[in-house]
């Protein structure tokens, strides 16, 4: 759906290619038949935009943990199974690994009809696991955190389950000076000197509640917000007419980007987030989406990994707080921040095909 499983995906190509194998992504929306993927993105793009009521209402009936029944996602994510099917017979695959909730429901469902003959390895991009993550039929789950990892295990007894943390490019770890965080300071500073840069994230579609009184609020507090508003135009139109606020629209330079502002407002615990933690970068999680958005941001509260702020007031103290801090107190927060961050999915997925290493055999 949002940039954040295609971003995984392609780290996750990276990744597979550095390591000796042959690694190619496919979007399941471009699998299922008749116009249906592209009909289903655009619905969801439009509820998260303009009415987030419509998405948390789908997130209590289909998504939400629970035990009582309610719809499967399997229905729906079969119409890509012949797809699924011709692309695996021609790539030779030996493993399927879905970061999308739906190519796991279709995953796990082939695996259990015998249809899908290589391993499937689902890795779950949530901090907070709903239940179209989940499908008995795949070989293995890999999860964000040991409380996720937990979370699948007692709701698919027998699969393999592991905790690995985020996965993200390794530009995002590099230490300072970042390249191009210079360019993004010296930007900031021409655009507002000496106010701190505070980065707010819409994500790729630009879908967020009340950010522009949150940007309003950081600039009349002496911040300069920084608004990354995605492929939303009319978003950006509205942010560069806010006093002090700087709108950006798609940003290719995001490992400079988050190594140049002092913190991150974040209402959704996405890919965002966990570049964020990756860069050192403290995470404010304020307004977040509904669903699973509102889970994931409660769920990263809950670990440590992110500064609450319920209202405008509270993100105020959050970020006062943060800067206050000393070298000292930022070098213990990011060294527990990228604590998260335990091992290389890709190699571990690799492992249950129990195919020799490219050096000892083929790719």
């Amino acid at each position: 759906m949002g940039a954040g499983h295609d971003t995984v995906a392609r780290e996750l190509v990276r990744r597979a290619r550095a390591q000796g194998h042959q690694a190619e992504t496919v979007d399941l929306m471009r699998l299922l038949p008749y116009g249906t993927g592209s009909g289903l993105r655009a619905f969801y793009r439009t509820s998260v935009r303009h009415a987030p009521w419509v998405y948390d209402g789908l997130y209590r009936a289909f998504l939400r943990p629970g035990d009582h029944t309610r719809p499967s996602g399997v229905p729906l994510a079969r119409l890509a199974a012949d797809g699924l099917d011709r692309l695996v017979a021609r790539t030779g695959a030996d493993l399927v690994v879905p970061v999308f909730h739906l190519a796991a429901q279709l995953t796990g469902h082939l695996r259990t009809l015998g249809r899908l003959r290589v391993p499937s390895a689902v890795f779950v991009l949530d901090f907070a696991v709903h239940r179209q993550w989940l499908h008995p039929g795949n070989d293995a789950c890999f999860c964000l955190t040991d409380q996720a990892a937990d979370a699948v295990r007692r709701a698919v007894p027998g699969t393999h389950v592991e905790t690995t943390g985020p996965v993200v490019s390794p530009d995002f770890f590099a230490p300072a000076p970042a390249p191009g965080a210079d360019g993004w300071r010296r930007r900031f500073e021409r655009y507002a000197p000496g106010r701190p840069p505070v980065l707010l994230s819409a994500g790729a579609w630009g879908a967020a509640a009340g950010l522009g009184e949150t940007a309003r609020l950081l600039a009349g507090a002496g911040y300069l917000p920084v608004v990354l508003c995605g492929r939303n135009q009319a978003l950006r139109s509205r942010t560069a007419r806010l006093p002090g606020a700087l709108a950006l629209d798609w940003v290719t330079d995001m490992p400079g980007l988050l190594h140049a502002v002092c913190a991150l407002v974040d209402n959704a615990a996405g890919q965002t987030a966990v570049q964020a933690l990756a860069a050192g970068l403290p995470v404010a999680g304020h307004r977040p989406l509904p669903g699973h958005g509102a889970d994931g941001v409660r769920r990263m509260a809950e670990l440590g990994l992110t500064e609450p702020a319920a209202d405008g007031p509270a993100l105020l103290a959050v970020l006062d707080r943060l800067m206050s801090e000393d070298a000292d107190e930022r070098r213990r927060r990011a060294a527990r921040d990228r604590a998260v961050f335990r091992a290389d999915v890709m190699e571990r997925a690799v492992a249950l095909t129990g195919r020799p290493a490219p050096s000892a055999g083929r790719p």
